[in-house]
């Protein structure tokens, strides 16, 4: 059985609907003819536009789309609700109140229990972040700092690297003073395809958006990883 991520740094079918390669990506990863894919958007407090944007997107694509809200639970019974779908699709916004929910709910372990059992686990932003051991976040405040997230995959993971300008240096910062993890952080338009806790691939929606390892050995490293853009 394998187990899949799909950790996104950035856009998506609620920033570009106009360019679907990367949610497209996702859906054809299942094996299923038409796959269950549920969106999570605890981290955008439930936004109703945001769940709105899904639901316009992936009404029109070849799946059942679904969510599941916190503040509003279609169902008492959240294990069975989301080990009957095929792909879990995460969204962006606040790692840190994803994170306490997810532990209050109990959702952090039944996600564990979805991803061994074969079920695809996908996300964006924050919805990236959160599978990984660290992530670096806004969530505390004005500034960008380091956040312990599940561990599913080793390391640390910045997105949007690219698209926000005190990222790349304060992920530098972060690595120089040992405060984080080593890691890979994505461009906007980059998704990292991880397969039994390796990464399988490395996917772009824009030409020339990237992936890197990032780590501090004596001095800052920053490798590019060879990425393939899903376009023509």
């Amino acid at each position: 059985m394998k187990k899949q991520i799909i950790a996104i740094g950035g856009g998506g079918f609620s920033v570009e609907p106009e360019n679907p390669l990367l949610d497209v990506y996702i859906l054809n990863q299942s094996s299923k003819i038409k796959p269950k894919i549920c969106f999570i958007p605890t981290a955008s407090g439930d936004s109703s536009n945001y769940i709105s944007s899904f639901y316009d997107f992936f009404d029109e694509q070849d799946c059942e789309p679904s969510h599941l809200s916190l503040s509003n639970p279609q169902t008492r019974d959240v294990e069975s609700f989301i080990l009957e779908k095929d792909i879990i699709y995460v969204g962006g916004g606040n790692t840190r109140d994803l994170l306490i929910l997810w532990e209050e709910w109990g959702l952090d372990h039944i996600l564990n229990k979805a991803w061994n059992q074969g079920i695809i686990l996908a996300g964006i932003s924050a919805g990236s972040m959160c599978w990984f051991e660290e992530g670096v976040t806004d969530s505390y405040g004005d500034k960008l700092e380091p956040i312990k997230c599940l561990g599913f995959l080793k390391g640390s993971n910045c997105p949007h690297y690219d698209e926000e300008a005190n990222r790349r240096p304060s992920y530098h910062e972060l690595l120089a003073n040992s405060k984080i993890k080593a890691g890979i952080a994505t461009d906007d338009g980059v998704a990292l395809h991880y397969v039994d806790q390796e990464i399988s691939h490395i996917i772009s929606s824009r030409p020339h958006s990237k992936a890197y390892h990032v780590y501090f050995d004596k001095t800052l490293k920053e490798i590019e990883l060879e990425t393939t853009y899903l376009g023509v």
